[in-house]
């Protein structure tokens, strides 16, 4: 007699990551096309305006051409990066922080671009400072790398698809930024801003690990370790201190080294 199908199990058999990423970049497309039309169009304040402007600068260049531009040479770059002579524990986190530091560029960019977009820098950013040292090394990068090495120690202990780690790591950014400013995780494209620092790493790891697969109560620890793990910073917290008062930057937010 042949098996009864299950309608509930051929449904779930086709929901993927990378099925759910095309729902969310769907949804984010809608919405923040929606968003834009309503302020850009509107008597909103010209900063309003302005930020509007510099997170499409953000989704242009970060998600749309550099996101794809590594989806389009996923495997020559995991080629490369596996030809280095270095242990798979040191190049993820490094590999993670240069694409951080490629996007937090791009954010800085975007700041700093104010007056072509009808605003003055410091009443319109989307970044805590216009200075692109300051801000990674005191409010988005140096909060970044602890995370990194948390998401190591768990790709050394369970097999996550590049796919899972897009997902989760972009689900960690959507409530860091969520946490900054509720309405952020509406856009949606937060899973891509961050989940771009993390895929083409993860898509590089050596293939023959040998670990096994996680259990469905890794998946809520892997998304809420890292918002914790910048306590990892502790030990650096007073040359961070030392470097903040002799470098005194201009934050346009309140800073905890301050």
């Amino acid at each position: 007699m042949a098996k009864k199908d299950n309608f509930p199990n051929r449904i779930f058999s086709r929901f993927t990551a990378s099925g759910l990423v095309k729902v969310i970049g769907i949804y984010s497309i809608l919405v923040i096309s929606l968003i834009s039309f309503l302020i850009l169009m509107s008597d909103a304040p010209a900063h309003e305006k302005a930020i509007i402007k510099m997170a499409l600068g953000l989704i242009l260049i970060w998600i749309i051409l550099v996101g794809s531009l590594m989806y389009r040479f996923r495997d020559p770059i995991r080629d490369l990066i596996q030809r280095i002579p270095l242990p798979w524990q040191v190049k993820f986190p490094l590999f993670c922080t240069i694409l951080a530091l490629v996007e937090e560029a791009v954010t800085v960019s975007m700041t700093n671009l104010a007056p072509l977009f009808g605003a003055e820098i410091g009443q319109a950013f989307i970044t805590a400072s216009a200075n692109y040292l300051h801000t990674v090394l005191f409010h988005s990068v140096i909060v970044f790398i602890p995370m990194f090495l948390v998401w190591t120690i768990f790709l050394h202990c369970f097999d996550f698809p590049p796919a899972h780690v897009f997902l989760l790591f972009g689900l960690t950014g959507s409530l860091a930024e969520m946490s900054m400013s509720p309405t952020n995780i509406l856009g949606g494209f937060w899973f891509f801003v961050y989940g771009l620092m993390i895929f083409l790493p993860a898509y590089s790891l050596p293939e023959n690990r040998k670990i096994r697969k996680p259990k469905w109560w890794v998946y809520p620890l892997v998304v809420a370790a890292p918002l914790l793990s910048p306590i990892l910073l502790l030990p650096v917290t007073p040359l961070l201190r030392y470097l903040w008062r002799i470098m005194d930057p201009i934050f346009f937010v309140e800073s905890s080294w301050n």
